[in-house]
């Protein structure tokens, strides 16, 4: 089975194993695909992308590795994107998960902002301003972080963290963290600004017509990625199998990432 995998908004390319020299860790499954999310033209053509977009690009990874079934699984903002799987995919993909995800931008209910870091609501907020705003706001606060070290960058999202976060960041951890921006910033803002275009607007699908298994991984400290969204991903999506814990915060789910793909292919393995 294979499992693909979706990272963080300022997230690039990532290893199919987190970890470094003999302590590196391959996630479970026979095939990993992880994938770095296209660079849509919306400033240029006038129209923003949306998370269902990245689809048909999943596919494309799909049909050329020669996969008809997968388990996806996506942490922060690439969370959106496995549900985006989960709904319109239906036909392949046999089970998902979001960790610590966000909700959609217009869900029903439920009040976006609130209970988000300061520095995630000035960053959605910009967004809203649509693509030149956001992309001078990217410029000053996102491009410094593509050339930082695993230092540096933890303690730039400090103030995002929580003590819950800070505890289970681990020197691995915020090295693949850095990796990950580092090849981010490869083009400059271009694919930061349109993830957060993309987050902060309808996302192009209902996430009430899903109807695979989806877990959904939330955490009652996480300051990036309020819980109120968790909750509400597991009131509203149909097939959900919540994960909703008081004590966790943004990157905890990360630490029970084996336990997250065993699930998800036991749950693959009860929707045939």
């Amino acid at each position: 089975m294979a499992v693909g995998v979706g990272h963080s908004v300022g997230g690039g390319r990532l290893s199919a194993a987190r970890g470094s020299g003999d302590q590196a860790r391959p996630v479970v499954g026979d095939v990993v695909a992880a994938w770095l999310r296209r660079l849509h033209a919306a400033a240029a053509s006038g129209w923003g992308p949306r998370i269902v977009d990245d689809v048909p690009d999943i596919e494309a990874i799909l049909d050329a590795l020669g996969l008809d079934e997968f388990v996806v699984v996506g942490w922060s903002g690439g969370g959106p994107r496995a549900l985006a799987c989960a709904a319109v995919l239906s036909g392949r993909c046999r089970a998902a998960a979001t960790l610590a995800g966000l909700a959609p931008f217009d869900g029903a209910g439920l009040d976006w902002f609130a209970g988000m870091g300061p520095g995630n609501v000035a960053d959605f907020s910009a967004a809203v301003q649509g693509p030149e705003a956001y992309a001078a706001f990217q410029e000053k606060f996102f491009l410094p972080m593509t050339s930082a070290n695993a230092a540096e960058v933890a303690a730039g999202l400090g103030q995002l963290l929580t003590a819950t976060d800070e505890v289970s960041c681990t020197e691995d951890l915020a090295r693949w963290l850095a990796e990950t921006m580092h090849r981010a910033g490869a083009q400059g803002v271009i694919g930061v600004r349109d993830d957060g275009l993309a987050l902060a607007a309808p996302w192009g699908f209902d996430v009430s017509s899903i109807s695979v298994p989806t877990a959904i991984w939330a955490g009652g400290q996480d300051a990036t990625v309020p819980y109120a969204h968790g909750q509400w991903l597991a009131a509203n999506v149909p097939a959900a199998v919540a994960h909703l814990m008081d004590e966790a915060g943004h990157i905890t789910p990360l630490n029970h990432l084996e336990e997250v793909l065993d699930e998800l292919l036991d749950l693959a393995r009860l929707n045939r």
